[in-house]
This record gives C-alpha cells, structure tokens and sequence, in this order.
C-alpha cells in the first residue's frame, strides 16, 4: 500500500520549519535536503524541498517562492497523554505564532495544530448528558486544555 506524506508549501521557510518541528517531536530529524539548480525558478543554492520525520511519520517541505498562506481548513492533531505533553506542545508551537480556542494555535509559519489530551474525548462524550455538557463548556473557555479542568467540569454537582 503507498504511504501518504503531507507536504507543506512555503515561500522560503521550509529548512527552518523542518528543523524546528523536529526539535519539537521526539524520535524527529531532517532526512535530506534539494537545492535548486541553475534551471531555477527560484535562484540555484536555495532550498528546494527538506524531507523530515517526526516521530516516525513522513513530511516534506517545499520552498515554492510564491505567498501560499496556511489556514485553519487544515491541521496537525497532536493526541498527547498527559497534561504534561500538552503543555511541551502547546509552549513549543505556539511561541512566537497565535494561540487559538479550545486547543487549538498557528505556529510561527501560520501551520495550524490541536493539541489535545487523549482524555478529552472520554469527558466530552461522557454517557451522562450533564456532565458531557460541563465538559464541553469547559473546553469552549479555554485556550490550552487542560486536564484538571476538564476532570474538575465534569465531576462537578449541577
């Protein structure tokens, strides 16, 4: 069966973008790096494409010179099992770019992540109606999720 691998489109970041996510997620790395030649379009020596890995999953990263911006229709879901991982996450990708709702951020490239505690979807689709609800309100407010919250919501008495 083949492997799907996504692949970004920068304008000119994708080495610093590759570089960056694989100091973010363990057992990560570049593979390889292409230049453009004389043939261009974009003038030879400049990056073309990084071939990275982050923990154990394949990307690729192209420098295309053209202004391609990121948006929300697309993102990274980064299931993580302790508040401990959310918060590495959540701190790590979202310096220096845009924290949104409910878990959600744009990194410094505009590149759209949830981070999210694996039990989050245990509160939210908890069998008693009333405390689903307290959970997901509890999500609503946030930024960051976090986790004794979510617990403190849901056990929470009406």
């Amino acid at each position: 069966m083949p492997r799907v691998t996504p692949s970004f489109l920068f304008n000119t970041e994708s080495k610093e973008a590759a570089e960056f996510y694989a100091s973010v997620f363990p057992n990560s790395k570049v593979t390889s790096v292409s230049y453009y030649s004389e043939a261009g379009p974009m003038p030879s020596g400049t990056v073309l494409a990084v071939d990275f890995i982050l923990d154990g999953q394949d990307y690729t990263a192209i420098n295309s010179g053209a202004t391609f911006e990121f948006n929300e229709s697309l993102s990274f879901r980064v299931n993580c099992a302790s508040q401990e991982e959310v918060d590495h996450y959540w701190d790590h990708l979202s310096a220096g770019g845009e924290e949104g709702q409910c878990g959600w951020l744009k990194d410094r490239f505009g590149v759209s992540w949830q981070i999210v505690p694996t039990d989050m979807g245990r509160y939210l689709g908890d069998p008693d109606p009333e405390r689903a609800q307290r959970a997901m309100k509890a999500m609503l407010g946030m930024r960051k999720l976090d986790l004794a919250l979510f617990q403190a919501a849901v056990e929470a008495e009406s």
